[in-house]
């Protein structure tokens, strides 16, 4: 029997669920952190996750803490709000940070977050990127533009939040049969020279909206966070919500807060919500 043992923390925040482990963890693997990743991620073989995190005391520079994230595919992303509000409550149980209030250097810059007295977590999620070239998005404007995808027209709206994310509004009511049906699909589309995660909105009020994902590296998942903020904005530009909005996603409801408008877009957003323990671990390699 392999008695390479590693402590790891399975939490999630919506159903978006991550694995944690400390840096000298990861090192007794002694694997590529691509292989490590789909590995620990799988879920029929390994844990099973949408993603791994690992948070860094050591290089942090200008921040009071810095993480590493995976997606489940092992390819390194940008930002995902789940897993930040993840991540602040682990590294605040853990002490490896002792304010309530804190920032987090990632690959999408500094983030913000607040342990809230409630037990949910706010972050800073920053300012959204709108100019096409910055997305990436291959288009001259962000918003309303069409796509072609199995045949099918869909009319899309491009914005980053530190990682690209493809809105698309709908009267239909099942979004995650249309994430599955044409999520992949708009993930790899030209227009995203990144890629892209995608999400199937419908507007239920002027301050609700229910959502579907389909999420760059992972597939179907339960819930984005930075979807969740992605598609506040966009909702906000076009007129059809106000300024907060409650996004329901399949594993739970994100609060977002985003003062901007079309003409005034130089505003933070703000996400608010919970995140669990899901079990505490020793994974064997």
């Amino acid at each position: 029997m392999n008695d390479k043992k590693i402590k790891i923390t399975k939490m999630n925040g919506c159903g978006n669920d991550f694995v944690f482990l400390d840096m000298e963890e990861f090192q007794k693997a002694n694997l590529p952190i691509d292989v490590f990743v789909k590995k620990v991620c799988n879920r029929h073989t390994g844990i099973g996750a949408d993603g791994v995190i690992i948070p860094d005391i050591e290089n942090t520079d200008d921040a009071d803490i810095k993480w590493h994230y995976y997606n489940s595919d092992g390819t390194k992303a940008q930002m995902c709000g789940n897993g930040m509000r993840c991540f602040a409550k682990y590294v605040t149980d853990n002490g490896l940070v002792s304010k309530k209030t804190f920032t987090v250097k990632t690959d999408a810059g500094i983030i913000t977050t607040t342990m809230n007295d409630d037990g949910t977590v706010t972050v800073n999620m920053g300012k959204p990127v709108l100019e096409p070239k910055k997305i990436p998005f291959n288009a001259l404007n962000n918003l309303n533009q069409k796509i072609l995808v199995k045949n099918r027209e869909f009319v899309v709206n491009a914005v980053s939040m530190g990682n690209p994310h493809c809105i698309i509004y709908t009267e239909e009511d099942d979004l995650m049969t249309l994430a599955k049906t044409y999520g992949k699909s708009i993930e790899y589309s030209s227009m995203f020279p990144e890629k892209t995660n995608v999400e199937f909105v419908k507007v239920k009020s002027r301050q609700e909206v229910d959502v579907g994902v389909w999420e760059r590296g992972c597939g179907i998942t339960l819930a984005c966070g930075t979807g969740a903020c992605a598609v506040s904005v966009a909702s906000i530009l076009n007129n059809l919500t106000d300024s907060n909005v409650k996004v329901n996603l399949p594993g739970g409801t994100l609060n977002v807060k985003w003062q901007g408008n079309i003409d005034d877009t130089e505003y933070n957003v703000f996400m608010t919500g919970t995140c669990e323990y899901s079990f505490f671990a020793e994974y064997l390699l």
